[in-house]
């Protein structure tokens, strides 16, 4: 049978035994517990999946890994996450892993509203996120009383994350914990997302409240803003159109 052809034409209910096979394999090797992939890839063909192919599940386990390295979601080590994953496959994988409970997808939706973008924050932070977030190219601008920006919360966490409770200006301590244990520091975009720049990790940096304010209003916020790309060096420098 042509792998290509049987990886395109699963049914829902073939999608969703896959993903439940895959989170049962995932607890496993998160609980330290020996896997066995083979064994479990012969119980998915005596049960929904008896017209898939061994190389063929083996192929979608690694499409699914894909999905949840998207996501800075742990997968299964033996599964690589499978690159060149059509938008259409890759949509319906997604929609199987959310009828599993593997995420919400609102945790992860971009938003413009701080509130809702910090209490998205709060909720991710709460899950083993791990790599780096793909983020948002061009931000999309909403226009109401005031221009803002959706803004991806997995790269805000990152950020946060990454800075270890630690300002990327000024190199001091943030100055107080929020009740969900995060350190206290705000994320800023060195080419702002009004001049073009990404809401990637490649261009967002945390600061304290003082240096994030220092880079908006100070008479050195020229100067500052450049020093960052000499202390943080994730930071690149991206062009304006």
């Amino acid at each position: 049978m042509d792998i290509e052809k049987e990886n395109t034409d699963w049914s829902d209910e073939e999608l969703e035994a896959a993903v439940d096979g895959y989170l049962k394999m995932l607890a496993l090797e998160k609980s330290g517990q020996k896997l066995n992939k083979a064994h479990e890839n012969r119980l998915l063909r005596e049960g929904v999946l008896k017209n898939r192919s061994r190389g063929s599940i083996e192929f979608r386990m690694r499409n699914i890994s894909t999905e949840l390295n998207d996501l800075c979601l742990p997968y299964i080590i033996g599964y690589l996450p499978a690159k060149h994953l059509g938008a259409g496959v890759a949509q319906r994988v997604r929609a199987a892993m959310i009828a599993k409970g593997a995420f919400d997808p609102d945790d992860y939706s971009p938003t413009a509203d701080d509130q809702a973008l910090n209490a998205k924050v709060s909720r991710l932070e709460q899950r083993e996120l791990v790599g780096t977030p793909r983020g948002i190219e061009k931000p999309q601008r909403t226009v109401g009383t005031t221009t803002s920006f959706l803004r991806d919360p997995l790269t805000k966490l990152w950020v946060l994350k990454n800075a270890n409770g630690v300002c990327e200006g000024c190199g001091l301590d943030a100055p107080f914990k929020l009740p969900n244990g995060l350190h206290f520091l705000e994320v800023h975009h060195v080419q702002h997302l009004a001049n073009d720049g990404p809401d990637w990790t490649t261009n967002a940096v945390a600061l304290c409240p003082n240096c994030h304010r220092r880079c908006h209003y100070s008479s050195d916020k020229d100067e500052f803003t450049e020093s960052l790309y000499g202390k943080v060096k994730r930071l690149k420098r991206y062009l304006m159109s």
